[in-house]
């Protein structure tokens, strides 16, 4: 069956759709034909992706964001056992999962890498939250997901857009996020240990490397080894955010003692007061506590660059 690409048109403040027919002969020339279909809101990548891998589609491929990554991802796992492999032509702006996979940012690099690259197997996580309607969600994510402030900025971000780009528009966010911010109180614990009582900024739940259009919030982290790489932040201000902005991008962060880095495979946590506190889930913003995350091993193969593989 020819490669089935999900395309989300609005990705990169609506540049992807105008630019569908030079995707198209990129695409066309690294792997020739394929299918293609449109997303029109959120969540249509999910149905899109399950359904091309039901019907024999061997490659399906995300052209969009990180959100669109993410619906593609889940489709492939609803859609279970049918082989079909991840492919990735990043069209967002944030470019997180980008990154981690290292996954070109030029269309035709990235084009080309579906026919030349390699095949990883890489893990994802499951998260069953709490909608905002208070129905249980689970999601899959590839990437990073957590609760905190990082749940606000996301939510920020959704308000305003990325007209200005993904690393501006968060750093925008969290800026205004962390404007008067106070650590919130939760109950979580990791690979059911002893439960944890205490105030938090935030707790970012990571497979991959990279959240927040750029922030090395895991530099430890790997796709491939069967765990989480836990980074728990409390007591970090706007202060912390303007002066030490470069550790937060670069990764040194984790050497501040405001930083704690943990590793497990199941988190689950619970809000200790009647305040929601919102969740992040590869950059989207689908509900809050209480989370129960949980590692899946070898759950997706992706198609990657083979110097990333």
């Amino acid at each position: 069956m020819r490669p089935h690409l999900v395309l989300n048109p609005a990705s990169a403040a609506g540049r992807t759709g105008r630019h569908v027919d030079h995707i198209a002969r990129a695409v066309r020339r690294a792997v020739g034909e394929f299918d293609l279909s449109f997303t029109q809101r959120r969540g249509d990548g999910v149905a899109l992706a399950r359904d091309a891998a039901r019907a024999g589609s061997g490659l399906v491929v995300a052209v969009g964001g990180d959100g669109t990554a993410s619906e593609v991802v889940d489709g492939l796992v609803q859609a279970a056992r049918t082989g079909a492999v991840f492919g990735f032509i990043p069209r967002g702006t944030g470019g997180d999962l980008r990154r981690t996979l290292g996954v070109p940012e030029d269309v035709e690099a990235a084009a080309s890498a579906l026919q030349a690259g390699a095949d990883l197997v890489m893990d994802l996580g499951r998260v069953e939250l709490t909608g905002h309607d208070g129905a249980p969600v689970t999601r899959t994510f590839a990437n990073v997901a957590g609760f905190g402030i990082a749940g606000e900025v996301v939510r920020q971000v959704e308000r305003t857009g990325k007209a200005f780009g993904g690393r501006t528009a968060f750093m925008l966010a969290s800026g205004k996020a962390l404007l008067g911010w106070r650590d919130v109180p939760v109950r979580w614990r990791i690979d059911g240990g002893p439960w944890r009582e205490e105030r938090i900024t935030s707790v970012s739940v990571c497979n991959g490397r990279f959240f927040g259009g750029g922030m090395m919030v895991a530099p430890g982290a790997r796709v491939d080894d069967g765990l989480f790489d836990v980074t728990v932040w409390k007591g970090l201000g706007l202060a912390d955010f303007v002066l030490r902005k470069g550790m937060l991008y670069d990764g040194s962060h984790v050497r501040l003692p405001n930083t704690t880095a943990l590793r497990g495979a199941v988190v689950e946590a619970e809000p200790l007061d009647g305040d929601p506190i919102l969740l992040d889930v590869d950059g989207e913003q689908p509900g809050r506590l209480p989370a129960r995350f949980t590692m899946l091993p070898g759950a997706l193969c992706a198609r990657v660059p083979r110097t990333s593989a």
